[in-house]
């Protein structure tokens, strides 16, 4: 894929982080994508479902359904941010190839580890590192929960 495509598919990542907040949530937005087609989206629903453990690459995989094992090994999953540890375990675990982050400053997931596996391309965007400062800012506390600081 080209620079233009994960742009566009970021976008949508954005989007779904966006409406998150919205909800209340944290604004971290994940989308999946099969042969150019967003096949699921999700958004970090912690506090809007009252879960442990629905990151935004979580319920992006949860909404896209059961897949064979040979689908997802033709996706590429949307994240804008560094997905953490649990998330990162999900994505091995379904052998999806790629992961586009929309930055990894805010939040270093376990790079070094999943990059044996997985090709990682991190687009460092602006509008994603702003909406997490912007979010870390306003509720410490809650930011701190999601990473378990």
């Amino acid at each position: 894929m080209f620079v233009d495509d994960h742009l566009k598919f970021m976008k949508e990542a954005i989007r779904e982080a966006k409406k998150g907040l919205r909800e209340g949530g944290i604004p971290i937005g994940s989308v999946l994508v099969k042969d150019g087609k967003i096949i699921g989206r999700g958004r970090n629903r912690r506090v809007q479902k009252k879960s442990a453990i629905l990151h935004a690459e979580m319920d992006c995989l949860e909404n896209a359904g059961r897949l064979k094992a040979a689908d997802y090994e033709r996706c590429v999953i949307y994240s804008t941010l560094s997905p953490c540890d649990m998330c990162t375990g999900a994505i091995l675990l379904y052998k999806i190839p790629v992961v586009v982050m929309g930055e990894n400053r805010t939040f270093k997931g376990p790079e070094g580890y999943s990059r044996k596996k997985v090709k990682l391309v991190n687009l460092d965007l602006k509008e994603c590192r702003d909406m997490m400062a912007d979010f870390i800012k306003a509720k410490p506390r809650l930011w701190n929960e999601d990473i378990g600081a």
